[in-house]
């Protein structure tokens, strides 16, 4: 762009720019942060807050430096006594209303508000509160909304309509009672939310928040009676260390597992084991629609997210769908059967803690068909079952809530030495690792499909058509004979664009993969909040660089997930893979 650039000055600097930014992105390339609220890059700029104002030579008023595109020779001011005062102003009235707990608040540390107090020097509320509000939204099962702390800076909502397309929050009322309200005030249990958790990320204060559930998760660790074991999903390695102040993109994996058994859990396992079993049961499921004339293209169900969506706004496309459970439902069925039977585990006892990047996983492990284990268990020992159904994973917490628990406990994971995963739900393979990034479980199956149809290894493991950070990604590979044609897609927006092209009859792909996040897992609704672009592509090229040093890279040749079919399952699609790794999704009305 050096040949379009303008000059302008900004604080008495000449600055050459590209005047297609606005103010406050041509300042960021010259050095200057100014501050913002409603602004958020990629998603939120309506100029709502009034924290970003600055000067501008021949303007009456202060200029919203978020929508505002410089020009050529303009003279900016960026923290003049007149900027100064409006910015305190706007964040005092904005503290006017605001709860003052932040001592015990869920984003303390993390509140962009505080953050900015602090910066401006706001150190008393000036203004007296004139609001009342309704109590916390508790219905959902994975995010909480409290409009005591909301600053009405609209990134909620603007994630919500245009990054997923679900509209489940608006804008509701005007003037003084203006608020973020579902349709008709319902809850979000009650609304169209499919519980991604998107708006928990891009939220500046805890006016959105994920379901903290440590409290219930440390009262298990503490109880003798119990057997408590935890499974890892795979971006949380990329993603935890970050969420603990190391640079975004540092593997911790050997540092996650110690930390985990020092916290107290009995066993530490990897969702990754169930990852490569996902791919047994997936691809074979794929092949069986090729060869036998099954519905296509057939869409991954890994991500709860995405499943609620398409429950909701494509229940006419549920026959699409794999059958498969996510590596979290799969974990909690494996857990608490055939590894509780192998361990003389009785089943009453145990308890299944996953760690997950995502807020609608904890939706998922609540679903009423996620029972799987007790069923098992009724059938072929009904005296060491309790009477009531039992759920196979009984707590999902986000990387969030482990961060905050790993700092309870005085832990730090920098200094820590690497420990392994227990045996054998936490060996797994490379392409496991990558199911944490968009891409990566479509990479990760036809490793597999191809070596089980051709008989004969790949010259390279690498897909690249399906990498990146792109919103939708095309291939085509030779199987067996077959071009099969492939798509990625991440963030339901995208979605929306392959299963258009389904409803339509156009869609030319046999298989597809859709993520619920932008980014797939890596910017999961309960990772470290305010992912920008540079964050969510380290996370992922952490979990590239896993893959490559792992001496397994492919699921079929996974040791554990083979004697677990020679010794529990028998086969894939078989009977008891069937009870135990598949289910059913319904229409889900709002």
């Amino acid at each position: 762009m050096a040949g379009n650039e303008i000059t302008i000055t900004i604080d008495g600097r000449n600055v050459a720019v590209d005047p297609s930014l606005t103010i406050v992105e041509a300042c960021a390339t010259a050095g200057i942060k100014i501050p913002t609220l409603c602004y958020l890059k990629n998603v939120s700029q309506n100029a709502s807050c009034g924290v970003c104002v600055v000067e501008v030579e021949g303007a009456k008023s202060l200029v919203r430096s978020c929508v505002q595109k410089p020009t050529p020779g303009m003279v900016i001011k960026t923290f003049s006594p007149r900027v100064i005062r409006a910015r305190r102003t706007a964040v005092e009235l904005l503290l006017a209303n605001h709860p003052t707990d932040c001592l015990s608040c869920i984003r303390s540390g993390t509140c962009e508000l505080r953050q900015l107090a602090d910066t401006l020097g706001v150190k008393a509320d000036r203004y007296p509160k004139y609001k009342k509000f309704s109590p916390p939204d508790n219905s959902s099962e994975g995010i909480v909304r409290d409009d005591s702390k909301c600053i009405l800076c609209g990134r909620c909502v603007a994630v919500c309509a245009e990054t997923q397309t679900v509209h489940a929050i608006a804008f509701t009322s005007r003037g003084a009672r203006t608020r973020v309200g579902t349709f008709m005030d319902r809850g979000l249990a009650q609304s169209s939310c499919v519980q991604c958790g998107q708006c928990s990320v891009v939220c500046p204060t805890a006016a959105i928040a994920e379901k903290d559930e440590s409290r219930e998760v440390f009262g298990a660790l503490g109880d003798p009676a119990l057997t408590v074991v935890v499974q890892t999903a795979p971006a949380i390695r990329a993603s935890l260390g970050e969420a603990l102040g190391l640079p975004p993109g540092s593997l911790v994996t050997g540092q996650m597992v110690a930390a985990l058994r020092r916290l107290g859990f009995t066993r530490v396992f990897d969702t990754q084991f169930t990852a490569d079993l996902t791919i047994m049961e997936e691809g074979s499921e794929l092949l069986e629609r090729l060869q036998k004339g099954g519905t296509l293209p057939m869409i991954t169900s890994c991500s709860p997210g995405w499943i609620n969506f398409i429950e909701a706004f494509y229940p006419d496309l549920l026959g699409h769908l794999s059958t498969c459970k996510s590596p979290q439902q799969m974990f909690g069925s494996v857990a608490k059967t055939y590894y509780a039977q192998k361990a003389g585990i009785a089943p009453d006892t145990m308890r299944v803690v996953s760690i997950m990047p995502c807020t609608a996983k904890k939706y998922e492990a609540r679903r009423p068909e996620m029972d799987a284990a007790w069923d098992w268990w009724k059938e072929h020992d009904a005296d060491r079952v309790p009477p009531r159904p039992f759920y196979d994973v009984d707590w999902a917490l986000t990387t969030r809530e482990l961060a905050r628990m790993i700092r309870m406990a005085g832990i730090d994971i920098a200094s820590l030495q690497e420990e392994d995963f227990d045996d054998p739900l936490g060996r797994s393979t490379g392409a496991a690792t990558i199911f944490g990034t968009t891409g990566g479980v479509m990479e990760a199956a036809l490793r597999t499909v191809y070596e089980i149809v051709e008989q004969k290894p790949l010259a390279s493991l690498e897909f690249t058509q399906v990498r990146g950070l792109e919103s939708i990604k095309t291939a085509e590979v030779p199987v067996g004979g077959i071009k099969v044609r492939v798509a990625v897609a991440h963030g339901l927006s995208n979605a929306r664009v392959l299963l258009d092209e389904i409803r339509a009859g156009r869609s030319p792909y046999h298989f597809i993969e859709i993520m619920s996040c932008p980014g797939g897992c890596i910017g999961g609704g309960g990772q470290p909040v305010l992912a920008d672009l540079e964050r969510k592509q380290a996370r992922n090229q952490a979990l590239y660089r896993e893959d490559q040093r792992l001496a397994i890279r492919k699921s079929h040749e996974n040791p554990a997930v083979e004697a677990l079919y020679r010794e529990f399952l028998g086969k894939p699609l078989g009977h008891l893979s069937h009870e135990l790794l598949h289910t059913s999704y319904r229409p889900r009305p709002f």
